[in-house]
């Protein structure tokens, strides 16, 4: 699978439960959120302002989504919610790597470039500087509705100060009757 592949396979309307160590606090937070990944063409103008961010040619890109989410995390107060949304364009350097390009960043809230790698398996790694952390993630399917991810946030030479594990279950694709969410789920969150 290539990170094209990965994306087209990612669309839909995701419901996500994670678990976060925040390491120094030596604590564990629970979440969960929706997240909508919709495909958007390469001529689309929010595709063409995410290149233009990052003065890159859309000629470039070999994919592009939108990525929605809403979300509560256990610590925060009544009525808080972790909102917000992205456009992310892929830009190949060859078949099984490149760069990806964020409107908005997921650790600091400013248009940010990662590296992804696919490895052998079909997992796509994600790893983004930011100008004061370092975040890495791997993203892989286990089945056709079950995406998980890990990630890990730190600040540079080795100071990781979260690491998360989600799962993350397609309810809704395009084209695909929803799938039933009543069941619990294996971790009962």
């Amino acid at each position: 699978m290539d990170a094209r592949d990965f994306f087209a396979r990612s669309g839909g309307l995701w419901h996500s439960q994670r678990v976060t160590h925040h390491l120094a606090f030596r604590q564990t937070e629970m979440g969960h959120s929706r997240i909508w990944v919709t495909d958007l063409a390469l001529d689309d103008p929010a595709v063409q302002a995410v290149c233009a961010q990052h003065q890159c040619s859309p000629a470039q890109a070999s994919g592009a989504s939108r990525v929605e989410w809403q979300g509560v995390m256990g610590w925060d107060r009544e009525g808080d919610q972790q909102n917000g949304s992205t456009v992310m364009v892929l830009i190949p350097s060859d078949e099984r790597s490149g760069r990806l390009l964020r409107e908005v960043g997921y650790a600091e809230k400013s248009p940010v470039a990662g590296q992804y790698q696919m490895d052998e398996t079909g997992a796509m790694v994600l790893t983004t500087e930011y100008a004061t952390l370092r975040s890495q993630e791997r993203l892989w399917f286990e089945g056709e509705h079950i995406r998980l991810r890990t990630s890990t946030l730190g600040y540079g030479f080795g100071g990781m100060t979260m690491a998360t594990f989600a799962i993350e279950t397609r309810t809704e694709w395009p084209g695909v009757p929803p799938v039933s969410t009543t069941l619990p789920t294996i971790l009962g969150w």
